[in-house]
């Protein structure tokens, strides 16, 4: 009797849990994901806002992996675009949702639940709110990133799509709020921002040849102000400048080494930077 009693209950469980489920309202966002070879992690990206938002989409950058197979496997609608320009390939994604708020991702961030759920509860509470500023943590492997201006690195990343655009630039675009004001939420991003030394490194490789191109474009449309902002010295003091502004006035020593690390890196991305433009310069490459 007893045992009858219990798979009954068990069973009334099961279906009030597929009840609530199902009865479960998605949040009317479009969560646009931005990726290129990210089969490692893009599934855990798409998981962790599966069955919360109304939409969610995958622009794929290319890529040679599983990343789209990956994504379509999970149900999730890709798009594919080559990226020119960073702030111009991020404006297109965002056009590209059915939703009037979009939730941007990288592959590499995940909202956590106290996120989602502050979101839910606060989407429509005031009509003149266009933009959320989202605290994000950043990590190197597991590590979490705590001083040196890494955190809480607020980001605007869930707004109104005609109130919000990207700088149409190819690197670090700037965020542009075209009407209505922000909400600062509390809760966080997780930003796996850099798998581990190497990827850092390789990032930064990147990232600094097309800070170069967007000087050589620059001298070449302005030779004047490229002079003045663009020269040796310049370069060695913004490098000395942020090694101590992250380190020092930022409080990168509270990480230790991987402080002192993210400093110094911060002091190479401007003389790495430069060193790539003159080597355009010298070899006069149009671009």
């Amino acid at each position: 009797m007893n045992k009858s009693l219990n798979i009954l209950q068990n069973w009334n469980n099961i279906q009030r849990d597929t009840i609530e489920k199902v009865n479960v309202t998605k949040v009317p966002i479009s969560v646009v994901i931005l990726a290129k070879n990210e089969e490692a992690r893009i599934g855990d990206c798409i998981n962790s806002v599966s069955g919360w938002a109304d939409e969610v989409l995958v622009i794929d950058d290319e890529s040679a992996d599983r990343t789209r197979q990956i994504a379509q496997g999970l149900g999730t609608k890709v798009l594919v675009r080559k990226m020119d320009i960073e702030g111009r390939h991020r404006n297109w994604a965002h056009s590209q949702a059915r939703n009037e708020w979009v939730f941007s991702l990288d592959a590499d961030e995940r909202p956590t639940e106290e996120l989602k759920k502050e979101i839910q509860d606060t989407l429509f509470l005031d009509p003149e709110v266009s933009v959320y500023v989202i605290p994000r943590r950043n990590f190197i492997g597991h590590y979490w990133i705590k001083a040196g201006g890494m955190y809480p690195a607020p980001q605007m990343k869930l707004f109104r799509k005609d109130k919000f655009k990207w700088e149409e630039a190819e690197v670090h675009p700037r965020s542009i709020m075209l009407g209505g004001r922000r909400r600062y939420v509390k809760s966080d991003i997780l930003h796996y921002t850099y798998r581990d030394w190497a990827d850092f490194m390789s990032k930064l490789n990147r990232q600094t040849t097309l800070e170069a191109i967007k000087w050589r474009k620059l001298s070449l449309d302005d030779p004047k102000k490229a002079a003045y902002k663009m020269n040796f010295t310049h370069a060695v003091w913004r490098s000395i400048d942020r090694f101590f502004r992250t380190f020092i006035a930022k409080k990168g020593y509270r990480d230790g080494f991987v402080g002192f690390m993210i400093a110094y890196f911060a002091s190479l991305y401007q003389l790495m930077s430069y060193a790539k433009y003159k080597e355009l310069e010298l070899t006069r490459v149009n671009i």
